[in-house]
C-alpha cells in the first residue's frame, strides 16, 4: 500500500509542477480525455479537459502550492486523493490564493497500466473556526 500511495502522491506533485510551469504537454499526459474539474465557489463551475488545458496556459495559473494533510485510498482501478492545499493562484487578473480542499480521482488505464487524472474538485475552505468542532461532534466514535 505504501508504494501505491507514493505513486499517487508523486503524480499529484508532477501535475501541480506542470500546472505551475504551464507545461501543457505534461498536463495532457497526466489527464484523461474525459477529465473534468469542478471549481467550488458560491456557484460551482465545471471545466472540461480542453477548457482546463487552455486556461492553464495563462488565465488560470498556479504559482505555488503546499499540500497539508493528505489522504490516499485505493478502490480497485481507481485512487482517491484528498488534501488540504495552500495555493497561490490567479484566475485572469484576480488573485485567488488561499487555503483549499482538493480531491482527485485517478484511474488506471487498461492499456499500459498508467494512472491518469479523471476528475478534480477544488474549493476554498471555510474559515469558520467552530465548524470542525461541530462536525467532530457528529462522529459516532468520539
Amino acid at each position: 500500500m505504501a508504494d501505491f500511495a507514493a505513486t499517487i502522491e508523486t503524480l499529484e506533485h508532477r501535475f501541480m509542477r506542470a500546472w505551475m510551469r504551464r507545461d501543457n504537454r505534461d498536463l495532457r499526459k497526466l489527464v484523461r480525455r474525459d477529465f473534468m474539474m469542478i471549481v467550488g465557489a458560491d456557484r460551482s463551475q465545471l471545466l472540461d479537459r480542453p477548457s482546463f488545458l487552455e486556461a492553464a496556459e495563462g488565465r488560470f495559473g498556479c504559482s505555488a502550492y503546499r499540500f497539508r494533510e493528505v489522504i490516499i485510498n485505493k478502490h480497485g482501478k481507481c485512487a482517491w486523493f484528498a488534501a488540504g492545499v495552500d495555493l497561490e493562484m490567479r484566475i485572469g487578473a484576480r488573485d485567488w490564493s488561499g487555503q483549499f480542499w482538493l480531491t482527485d480521482l485517478w484511474r488506471k488505464g487498461a492499456v499500459g497500466s498508467n494512472w491518469k487524472l479523471a476528475e478534480r474538485s477544488l474549493s476554498r475552505t471555510d474559515p469558520e473556526e467552530s465548524l470542525p468542532a461541530a462536525i467532530q461532534n457528529l462522529q459516532l466514535w468520539n
